[in-house]
């Protein structure tokens, strides 16, 4: 139904010069989704609250709402072209009125936690890209045919904006800090398996996808053909307030992952704008600490060294920071399900086998996938995913190496069959022409390889992978260039 709709709002974006890439795209209309959204949602209480006979109290002021300046509607519910702004006015009104109006949300708001506030803080991290106001007039205009006021006119908006952020996280090299593969996703949730009342953490959650993912696994089943009846009117208040959290550094990703997260359902979303790599680990709480982690981390960036000051185990790599900072984040006994890069189980820099060390000797790091190349689009790099649980040490890792059979790509993507051999005999740790077991004891203690060694496939490719030998060569210089500037601070 609405699928032409984002079509047309895509073509609107085509021509403006100020919106380039399919980011651009995703940026422009998750900032008018989010103000119909709004709308709709303050709609919805004032009815709720007619109903028992109570007054509603807008959020919105009568002249930054949707109905007023976005589309003015005739006493027949008609839109009001003569109300309407449009042109140079319309561009002035957004760009001086209406953003710093929304933005001013965050000082006004009474705490993080609130939707107030979240309108302060998206609108203090976008700005409106539309030069022409003719432009977006048709904009909005489309944007206001879409509806948010029954469940599934939301589950099908939703799926609508899981396909953009697919697509934007397609279009460059850096398409995995965006989109991680909702199959992949799906099958990190079934071996981790979270409950209502378990606190659910991503770190670095991108577009909120396995947030987004964790919610439709608890609210409609792990078949995702539920309807939610069977939760309790306290369930559907848990998941709203008090079991998703998450962080995200950069501006985009975070906007896209707030409206994704209310587009599942989740009305006023945990996520802070920051970046989690900042926080000291030693000042870590026990009443801080999830029952599960979910998270895909940015790899091969370099952080500063201030940064690294906050972790025991120094190194400039940052999912290697990350690993940590999630190792401390969970509680005894919590679960966690986090992908990396490959070269992580082999690297033998002093940094990566402490790390291997540590996480074996703290967790048990029951489960290994092994991801073929082109899981994920766009980037070029092949990666595992770590399943473990805090609180005991390692006995037996059970690997699984994925093989859909064919070569993955933009037009052959991975999807839910190929992950539901893994899935059913991870149950049970069988192993098979793609699993195997390999007991602690038969690693050797120096090295701590980790390495995905198949016992029952001859090696194809009896030479080192090019990019672990990169990834050796980089870490490497770096640790030299510490050095050096070690001994320039001593001259």
């Amino acid at each position: 139904m609405f699928e032409q709709t984002f079509r047309n709002i895509d073509d609107v974006l085509w021509k403006e010069a100020g919106c380039a890439t399919e980011l651009d795209y995703t940026e422009q209309t998750s900032w008018m989704l989010f103000l119909k959204y709004l709308d709709d949602l303050e709609y919805e209480r004032a009815q709720e609250a007619e109903l028992v006979g109570k007054s509603y109290r807008n959020i919105i002021d009568e002249p930054y709402r949707w109905s007023a300046w976005a589309a003015p509607k005739t006493a027949d519910g008609a839109f009001d072209h003569d109300e309407a702004l449009t042109g140079a006015d319309l561009i002035a009104f957004v760009n001086d009125d209406l953003f710093p109006y929304l933005q001013g949300f965050r000082t006004r708001a009474t705490g993080p936690d609130t939707l107030e506030y979240k309108i302060g803080e998206i609108f203090s991290e976008i700005r409106n890209k539309f030069s022409s106001g003719y432009s977006l007039r048709d904009a909005l205009e489309l944007i206001d045919g879409l509806s948010f006021r029954s469940q599934k006119e939301k589950h099908e908006l939703s799926h609508l904006y899981e396909a953009k952020i697919r697509n934007m996280g397609n279009a460059g090299r850096n398409g995995g800090e965006y989109y991680t593969p909702r199959p992949l996703i799906r099958a990190m949730i079934q071996v981790v398996k979270p409950r209502i009342g378990e606190r659910i953490y991503d770190a670095a959650a991108g577009s909120a996808g396995f947030l987004c993912e964790a919610h439709d696994y608890l609210r409609y089943g792990p078949d995702g053909q539920g309807d939610g009846s069977h939760l309790s009117t306290s369930d559907l208040d848990t998941l709203q307030t008090r079991t998703f959290y998450a962080k995200e550094k950069k501006s985009l990703p975070y906007v896209i992952g707030i409206m994704n997260m209310i587009l599942h359902g989740i009305e006023a979303p945990n996520v802070v704008h920051s970046n989690s790599l900042t926080e000291n680990l030693s000042d870590i709480q026990e009443k801080d600490r999830f029952d599960v982690i979910l998270a895909n981390p940015p790899f091969g960036g370099k952080e500063r060294k201030e940064v690294q000051q906050n972790f025991p185990i120094k190194t400039g790599e940052t999912a290697f920071l990350f690993l940590q900072h999630f190792i401390k984040y969970l509680k005894a006994g919590g679960r966690a399900a986090v992908v990396i890069k490959n070269t992580f189980l082999s690297n033998s820099d002093n940094a990566s086998r402490a790390l291997r060390k540590e996480l074996l000797e703290s967790c048990n790091l029951h489960t290994i996938l092994d991801c073929p190349g082109g899981t994920f689009l766009g980037a070029g790099v092949k990666t595992v995913v770590l399943f473990f649980e805090k609180g005991a040490p390692t006995r037996k890792i059970w690997y699984y190496q994925l093989d859909p059979g064919r070569s993955l790509g933009k037009t052959n993507p991975l999807n839910d069959d190929d992950l539901k051999d893994f899935v059913a005999r991870q149950a049970g740790f069988e192993d098979s022409d793609n699993s195997w077991t390999v007991d602690i004891n038969e690693i050797d203690p120096d090295t701590v390889d980790l390495s995905v060694k198949n016992p029952n496939k001859a090696e194809a490719e009896p030479l080192r992978d090019p990019e672990v030998i990169i990834n050796e060569i980089e870490t490497l210089d770096r640790e030299s260039e510490e050095i050096l500037e070690g001994i320039r601070g001593m001259l």
